[in-house]
């Protein structure tokens, strides 16, 4: 297939010379665009734990520099930037590309669908995941390769009111990716308002939303977010990302047999140690609130929880419908869950 014509902000980019980024390559540093903000748990535990590992384990001829959201392409322009050379990669949500397939939403996050972030990593490596994502690619965005695809947290939710259950989402006024989250979230009775993650303190604060589907509860205590919503729900209801880590068909051949084993090795336990280090994070700063008493931390009964994956069940079914490719992800998602006894 073609690859789309760049965003204008891509193309600006190649014409003042970022494509010069992907030469990088020749030096063993892969320039990757991640997901996360510069202020994020998430990209400073990995840029100081696990990217001088890469170049350890390598020997020195292999390493990475993460740089943050936005900072070479849009968000949602990675893949093409990656397909054509001016980055070497992106480890980045897949539910960035959503509006090319509905099975990229699939795929990026099956809302209220897995109960943790192993689960997912589970699915990834082992439940054809991987696979399946890389054939959405090759249909998509040819000469990009997957390394892997993983989730580190689940996202809990802020809310300024107390929201116990399904009933209690009612006529919320929620902050919400477009697409699939939206689509649940109005199916629950709530009013879903799509913004950017960087509007959500603000929005919260003047009043425009109620709740915000957010990041995971480290992220979420270090924007701020707590100091207005003072009813978190963890651990959350909703959202867990799944992220990939992709290179380009050039970059993979050049690294050689060697360092595409160590590359993969060193993704699944590099996302395999930011999981640990978030859910533990996670909860000593939810055992630090709970026990100052200012916020009011929920934790949805179980029965709550399967509600909201049943009215979730049924967005899945009708995303499925939409495209050949997103039935095959959905199929694979269930065929998985079922197995794990999720459904």
């Amino acid at each position: 297939m073609k690859i789309r014509t760049l965003g204008t902000a891509l193309t600006l980019a190649a014409a003042m010379g970022v494509a010069g980024l992907a030469a990088d390559a020749a030096d063993r540093t892969l320039k990757i665009q991640t997901s996360s903000n510069a202020s994020h748990a998430s990209l400073a535990y990995l840029n100081e734990v696990w990217v001088p590992m890469l170049e350890t384990m390598t020997g020195g001829e292999l390493t990475v520099e993460l740089l943050p959201v936005d900072a070479v392409v849009p968000r949602r322009e990675t893949a093409e930037a990656i397909a054509v050379g001016i980055l070497d990669g992106d480890l980045t949500s897949i539910n960035y590309f959503a509006g090319i397939d509905p099975a990229f939403a699939l795929m990026g996050d099956l809302i209220a669908g897995y109960d943790s972030a192993d689960q997912i990593q589970a699915f990834c490596a082992q439940g054809g995941g991987k696979e399946i994502l890389q054939k959405l690619f090759d249909t998509h965005f040819p000469g990009v390769h997957v390394v892997g695809c993983g989730a580190y947290a689940r996202e809990a939710f802020v809310s300024k009111v107390p929201v116990r259950g399904v009933e209690d989402l009612a006529g919320l006024k929620i902050r919400s990716p477009e697409g699939l989250a939206a689509d649940v979230f109005k199916r629950a009775g709530a009013a879903p308002v799509s913004m950017s993650g960087s509007e959500t303190y603000g929005a919260l604060e003047k009043g425009v939303i109620d709740a915000a589907d957010n990041s995971a509860y480290a992220n979420n205590d270090a924007n701020g977010m707590h100091k207005i919503a003072k009813f978190p729900i963890f651990p959350g209801i909703h959202s867990t990302p799944i992220l990939q880590f992709t290179v380009s068909d050039q970059v993979w051949e050049e690294i050689g047999e060697k360092n595409q084993a160590v590359l993969e090795t060193w993704y699944l336990a590099a996302y395999n140690g930011l999981r640990q280090y978030f859910d533990r994070l996670d909860r000593q700063l939810v055992a630090r609130d709970k026990a100052a008493g200012e916020l009011e931390v929920i934790d949805w009964p179980q029965e709550e929880r399967d509600k909201l994956r049943a009215i979730a069940q049924e967005a899945w079914s009708d995303f499925a419908a939409q495209s050949d490719l997103a039935k095959e992800v959905y199929d694979a998602h269930v065929n998985f869950m079922k197995e794990a006894g999720l459904l």
